[in-house]
């Protein structure tokens, strides 16, 4: 497919610097891309000229549960989308959604395949549960409220900017809470409510806060550690108020199928912090490490 936009995940700044868990060099990196079929094999011509977007979730396997041995994400090992060409498995692509443009539909995939497992197939989210989503400003976050929000789920967010708090009540979080503040999570149960759901990506210290802020039998569910690992967790709090605390990562393609189909339906649109042209793609890189963008940032050729 000819690749009309690509957008970064964290993993892709992670990969240049070497922090990524099993990097392998040489490697075009990139996880979300949209474009136009230009070349497919016998059998699979139904797809010739149609604009697509990739599911970067490979070799899932066959249990929804989790996935298998075999499974990788597109951008390593295979070569990703940071390029004018790739070349993908049938498989792997999906119809652009009909209301989203080539640059909108390139922020999609990883970030709301991810949001969508969270908060759907793990934790399972039901209208009128208070969710909370920590790190507002990546595009998960985003994704995750944006979807808690089209399920009818009431919403908060933390961050440590007070103007993505602003940004993200104005997209319909109910509250934002400061997390630099050591008592946030106090502030969460006084002005929200204590929660039913948390979808984080944070992990480290900041991770009890969430268990404090829960009601009895909540589900908290984790995706990623950028605040590091938690040094010790309160046992006694997580089984005496029979709290679930779950892992995910992307997820399958009935998620990534799912995934899509909400999107279509509520009309969603990815938030998408900047665009930028790939020949300038280092400062891209630059505003993401420095945790600067509020929403996605695409690339374009």
């Amino acid at each position: 497919m000819k690749l009309a936009a690509a957008a970064l995940n964290h993993r892709d700044v992670w990969m240049t610097k070497g922090i990524y868990p099993g990097v392998v060099y040489p490697v075009v990196p990139g996880s979300d891309g949209s474009g136009q079929v230009v070349e497919v094999s016998e059998g699979n011509r139904d797809w010739l000229h149609r604009e697509v977007i990739i599911n970067p979730s490979c070799d899932w396997g066959k249990s929804e549960a989790a996935q298998a041995a075999g499974f990788t994400i597109l951008g390593m090992p295979r070569q990703g989308t940071f390029a004018e060409e790739i070349v993908v498995p049938v498989s792997q692509l999906a119809s652009l959604p009909s209301h989203l443009s080539m640059q909108q539909a390139a922020a999609l995939p990883l970030a709301g395949l991810t949001a969508y497992r969270a908060l759907f197939s793990r934790a399972k989210v039901q209208k009128g549960e208070r969710v909370l989503i920590t790190g507002i400003g990546g595009g998960v976050a985003l994704f995750a409220l944006q979807f808690a929000l089209a399920a009818g789920a009431q919403v908060a967010v933390t961050s440590g900017s007070p103007e993505k708090l602003e940004r993200a009540v104005a997209l319909g979080a109910e509250a934002g809470f400061l997390y630099t503040d050591p008592a946030w999570f106090n502030q969460v149960v006084e002005r929200f409510g204590r929660i039913h759901v948390a979808i984080d990506g944070s992990g480290g210290s900041g991770f009890l806060g969430l268990i404090d802020a829960s009601e009895p039998g909540a589900r908290i569910v984790n995706y990623g550690g950028t605040a590091g690992p938690l040094e010790s967790l309160p046992m006694r709090k997580v089984f005496w108020n029979q709290l679930n605390l779950l892992g995910s990562t992307m997820g399958s393609p009935a998620d990534f199928a799912a995934m899509t189909s909400l999107v279509t339906q509520h009309r969603i649109q990815p938030v998408v912090d900047q665009v930028v042209a790939m020949r300038d793609g280092a400062s891209a890189f630059r505003r993401m490490d420095e945790a600067r963008q509020f929403g996605k940032i695409v690339l374009a050729p």
